[in-house]
């Protein structure tokens, strides 16, 4: 068992890297939860947990297709944060198109008096009572951002975790060293899920309630969260090793 961690250390720490990312990223998707979907606040109708995992997951099947074809990492990171950003940019353009042609109201954030990025103004739009609505242009930017590193944060884990599996071959279960296994495939696919759940919920705890982006003040939080996700996911990096191990025989 000590020898299968001692000699994964390297996929240990990239998974735990990787889990870092997932809760960064969580910081970056605009958050609207409930308010959102009465259009009362920015962000997308949905909570972080539902949208981490989403995009996660999203990045993780890019990334898992990839692995098909190639086994260069940069590729594969590559094809999960590209899979993960259109998932959260398709969200948030539906999204806006039922904010605006569904609700009617316009796309205004309430925490910056100018967008970043249009320099179009805010606070004339805001209604009262209202946290904003709808995905002002500074959100919908900031949402990519964080679904590229949501995706690429979760394509390391699952690549981690797969190299993992063939370092300790599998052989108890039959599967030969090969990253089609699907016995291998289906334990990385489960951890990782895992990992991107709990990675989830932490930032979820630090946010409390929604966040429209980088330019909200929530935003500075980050590293609180970060912290705690690089402990939790280490956690789960040595449990993720240990049972591998032992499925491998070790």
């Amino acid at each position: 068992m000590m020898d299968a961690i001692l000699g994964n250390i390297i996929w240990m720490i990239a998974i735990t890297i990787g889990g870092a990312l997932i809760s960064w990223s969580v910081h970056f998707v605009p958050v609207g939860g409930a308010p959102a979907a009465m259009a009362q606040a920015t962000g997308i109708g949905t909570g972080t947990v539902q949208l981490a995992a989403g995009a996660g997951l999203t990045g993780l099947v890019s990334a898992g297709f990839m692995m098909n074809v190639t086994d260069n990492l940069a590729l594969i990171l590559a094809s999960g944060a590209v899979g993960a950003m259109i998932m959260i940019a398709v969200t948030m353009i539906v999204g806006t198109w039922v904010y605006v042609y569904g609700v009617g109201c316009v796309p205004s954030s309430a925490k910056v008096k100018y967008d970043p990025f249009t320099k179009y103004r805010q606070d004339l739009y805001v209604s009262q009572g209202t946290e904003g609505h709808g995905l002002p242009t500074v959100s919908f930017v900031s949402g990519v951002i964080g679904a590229a590193l949501g995706g690429i944060g979760g394509s390391l884990v699952y690549y981690s975790l797969i190299e993992v599996g063939m370092s300790v071959g599998l052989q108890g279960s039959g599967v030969t060293n090969s990253v089609t296994g699907n016995a291998l495939v289906a334990v990385a696919a489960i951890f990782a899920i895992g990992i991107f759940f709990v990675n989830a919920v932490i930032p979820s705890y630090n946010i409390g309630g929604t966040i429209e982006g980088f330019h909200d003040p929530k935003f500075k939080k980050w590293p609180k969260a970060v912290i705690s996700s690089l402990i939790a996911t280490l956690l789960c990096a040595i449990v993720a090793v240990i049972a591998i191990a032992q499925l491998g025989g070790i």
